[in-house]
Parts: structure tokens; sequence; C-alpha cells
């Protein structure tokens, strides 16, 4: 095995340059040699606090040998004039070598930062055997990702929220593998995907570089590792992988989603949005990939709406209202023994569903408000007008469910925001809606959103529907495919090498098109043809 020592002098970390650390580095050894050098999991925090106490200048010891580059030391200031010792190769085999198991089991898990959801496969065929979901234990420290990062800014704090998670994991892939009446010393392999800040509690990382300007994470593209290196009770020479991150605001699971919709190989121009708290959005083809994301997702979260309320029996997730009457008829999700259970609040499809009926029936105008105070449906409340969903003697727990103008301009600033996000990422390449070959929707916006309900409101482009598809859980398809098709695994760093992110500045520009989405379904009517301009 060759050792090589380089001295190395990087730029600091900035806005204009917010590079990991560990991939800071690696990109200047790459720069001089050709190689890509990979940095066991072990080493990786010790490392980047020598970057950081160096002011970035460093010298580097490199091993080559069967696990390809491997960053085996790195030391403050220039000593390139001492050898390498012989000792630092043996760090090395802390790194897994040759081509991936092939037989045995494959665990594809998405870390979400709510629940967990894995499958469980057999890597000899492909084939499935189980699939499993499980609450993110790190939800009794915060619902969001920076109660979270401020939580684990202690070092007792930051090895608690990483075992919740990897005592979460260890569950879920021993229920997968109960399910399946096998034994979790069985599974050889792991593809994990998460955005960036989940990815590095996975992996025991610092995250509160996330969070602070310039916004730098500890390592984008980590190395596979042994299982055993977090003690995940797997067969003893089990590799995990966790995929790579683009930067504080785009994780591995976006970069899973790209493989789950073939998006860097198709001949055409095609767009991924996942939408959670954010609009994560790719668009491209083969040839590139840029990428954006926004503050779009609130429309679908409980907190926005009084009465909004997580996918759960007892929400309503479907609405129709009748024309003259605008009375509703309800799609209420049902309890696990079927029965239909009084009704809580409305969800993410029911409240845009909702919506939609309302100014399709003429209740509500193109601005949001309603057209006739006077209907009994329509009633006074404390923050003006409401339409009345569920009296309160048919309602769970004796509150009517009513959702008033308010909400309603919240909801349509979340979809003025989503449509303006679109608009705006194609508008920066030279692209139009019609330009689109295919239009992906991941996540559970995918699986629960009606095209029609959408176009109607002027969330997503008044395109043909044969275009849109719905990926489900797209992070956790990506992982799949990369377990069950090695030649697919490659193509992961080339995704990242070439995907652009891009900053979307708040300008006059984007704040008109901003203004001009939130109507319903825009001011420009020609954009939705298909829209019924009632209302106007």
């Amino acid at each position: 095995m060759d050792l090589e020592k380089r001295y190395l002098e990087l730029a600091p970390p900035s806005l204009a340059d917010n590079t990991a650390e560990i991939d800071r580095l690696a990109k200047a050894w790459r720069r001089l040699t050709g190689q890509w050098p990979a940095a066991p999991l072990g080493r990786v925090m010790d490392y980047a606090r020598t970057l950081r106490a160096a002011g970035y200048r460093v010298t580097a010891t490199v091993a080559t040998g069967e696990q390809g580059a491997v960053l085996v030391d790195l030391e403050p200031g220039d000593t390139t004039n001492r050898p390498p010792d012989p000792a630092l190769a043996e760090r090395a085999a802390e790194l897994p070598a040759g081509p991936w198991p092939q037989d045995g089991l494959g665990v594809a898990l998405d870390i979400g930062s709510t629940h967990l959801q894995a499958a469980l496969l057999e890597l000899s065929d492909g084939h499935r055997l189980a699939r499993a979901t499980r609450l993110n234990p790190q939800t009794e420290v915060g619902a969001d990702i920076l109660t979270r990062i401020h939580a684990a800014a202690s070092p007792q704090g930051s090895a608690r929220l990483h075992d919740m998670l990897r005592r979460a994991v260890v569950e879920v892939v021993g229920e997968l593998c109960a399910a399946a009446g096998r034994r979790p010393a069985e599974v050889v392999a792991v593809v994990a995907a998460g955005n960036t800040t989940m990815t590095h509690f996975f992996l025991g990382l610092d995250t509160g570089s996330i969070c602070r300007e310039p916004y730098i994470p500890i390592v984008n593209r980590p190395a596979a590792f042994f299982a055993r290196d977090l003690e995940l009770g797997l067969h003893p020479r089990a590799v995990v992988w966790a995929l790579p991150n683009v930067g504080s605001y785009f994780g591995g699971d976006l970069v899973a989603g790209i493989v789950a919709a073939d998006l860097h190989q198709r001949p055409n121009p095609a767009i991924l949005v996942d939408v959670g708290t954010n609009a994560e959005v790719v668009l491209g083809n083969r040839d590139w990939l840029v990428a954006c994301a926004g503050a779009a997702g609130p429309a679908l979260e409980s907190g926005v709406a009084k009465m909004g309320v997580l996918a759960q029996p007892g929400a309503i997730e479907g609405v129709s209202i009748d024309r003259e009457t605008w009375e509703p008829t309800l799609q209420i999700i049902p309890a696990p023994d079927g029965t239909i259970p009084r009704p809580l609040g409305l969800c993410g499809s029911g409240l845009l569903q909702l919506l939609a009926q309302l100014y399709l029936c003429r209740a509500m105008d193109m601005r949001g408000k309603f057209t006739d105070p006077t209907h009994p449906r329509i009633v006074d409340t404390e923050e003006g007008l409401g339409y009345v969903v569920v009296p309160a003697k048919q309602a769970a727990g004796g509150r009517a469910i009513v959702v008033t103008e308010v909400e309603i301009d919240i909801l349509l600033r979340s979809k003025a925001a989503m449509y303006t996000i679109l608009r705006t990422v194609l508008l920066e390449v030279g692209l139009e809606f019609d330009d689109l070959e295919a239009f992906f929707i991941a996540g559970a916006f995918g699986n629960v959103i009606d095209p029609d309900t959408a176009i109607t409101l002027g969330m997503l482009p008044d395109l043909p529907r044969e275009r849109f598809i719905a990926l489900g859980n797209s992070s956790l398809a990506g992982c799949q495919r990369l377990l069950r098709d090695p030649a697919a695994r490659p193509q992961v760093e080339a995704v990242v090498d070439k995907l652009t992110y891009l900053e979307l500045n708040v300008n006059q520009a984007l704040m008109n098109r901003f203004s001009a989405a939130r109507f319903i379904p825009h001011t420009d009517a020609e954009r939705f043809p298909s829209v019924p301009a009632w209302g106007r």
C-alpha cells in the first residue's frame, strides 16, 4: 500500500463557497492527484477539528490500496519534511474494500425528520421481503430540525440525538427481519438517505455548523463504512452507505429521489418536486441538473390552519362541495378497524381540495374571499368570515371545523410560493412548463394530491395530466434501486458533481411572480386554460 503526504492550503469556508469541511480537503487533493480520498467515519470529526484549528493549512497523508484512496492522517501546518509513519496504512482497513455483497439481506433506509421508513430486500434477486415505518424518536426533542440542532450543541446532547436515531434504526431493522422470518445478522448491506442534518445525526457528526453562517456541513460525501462502527447489530462485515448531500439544505434524500425518477438519465427535461416544510425542486436531464428549495410546504403542515391536522384516523382527506347548496361531502381517514370516526380536522390534501371546491362552486372568489356572507355555511369568527366544514355537534371534541379567510390567505401564499419556485427555476434555465416531459411529485404530497386540485388552485402548472407521476417516498425508492442495481451506484457521484444549486434571491421579478400567483388560479388566466374562470 502506498502512502503519500501533501501540504494543502485551503480556502476557508464562506457564503460563496460552502463546501463541507471534509469535501473541501478531498477536492484539494483531487485537484493535485486526480483521486478523491475517503475518510474513515471514526476519524471524520477529528479531521474537521484539525482543519479548523489549523486555519485550513494542513498536511494530509493518503494511503492507496484495495480500498482506494483513504485519508489516514491530517496534521496542522506543513509536515512534509517528515516521512509518513508506515503504521498509518493500517487505517485504510477501517473502510470496506471490494465489491458490495450480492448475497444476503439488504436494507433501504429513509431517515426522515418525522419518520424512519425502511425496506428489507433479498439481494440475490432484489425481492422486497418487508417494509416498516417508525416514528423518529428525535421528535421528542423537537418537531423541527433547528430545535434538535440546538439540543445537540453540547457533546452530551449530540451523543443523545445520535443514540436516539441509532437505536431506532436497530429497532426498525429488527422489525423488518422479524416480519420476514430472518435475522439482523443476515443483513450485509444498508443504503440510507436523509436530509443533511439527519445524515449527520445518523453518522454521529456535529450539526452545529449546518445552521450557522456560512452553513458548512462536516461532510457531504461520507464514505461507506462498516455497520459495526455504529453498533447496528448486523452482519460483522455489513457495509453501510449514506447517500451524499449537496449542501446544508439539499440532502441525500433528494439525491435518492433523482435516482428513483431517473432524472439524471432522461434525454429530455423533467422536474422532481418534493414538498414538506420546504418545496425542494430538481430540474434537468442526463446532461445537466439544477436544484433549489424554498418555503412552500406549510400548506401541508398541521400548524398552518387551526383546523389542520396530520393525516390520521379522523382527518378529512377529501372534500367535494355541492354547486347549488354549498354542502360538503367529506372523505375521512378510517380507523384501523375500518370504522369512520368523527372528523378531527383537515389534513393537507383535504385543505387543498376544500379551497379548490370553494372556488369551483363560487363560494369563494379568486382572492380567497367568500362571495355570500349571508349563506348558512358562512359564519363570522374572530378572524373574519369562515366556512363551516363540520358543525360542532358532528365534530370530534364538539368543536366546529371552520376554515377562515385568514387561513385561506396563508394557504394561498403557500401555493403561490410553490408555483413561483417552479416558474423561477424554469426561467433560470430558459425553459417553459410545456418543455417538461414529466413532472414527478415525491413524498406524501405526491401520494395524496390530486393534480386537478393543485392545478385549479394554481399550485402546479396546467399540463396534460399524464405527465404528473406520483413517486411516493422517492428517497426510499432510490435507496432500494441502489441496493438492487450495483451498476447504478457510481452514477450517484456523477449526479452530485453535475448538480448546480440555485439560490432563489428575493428580487423584484420574483416578488412580482409571487404576487401574481396569490390569486386562484393566477392573475394570468391563459396559464390555466383548463380551470374555469369563475369569479373573475
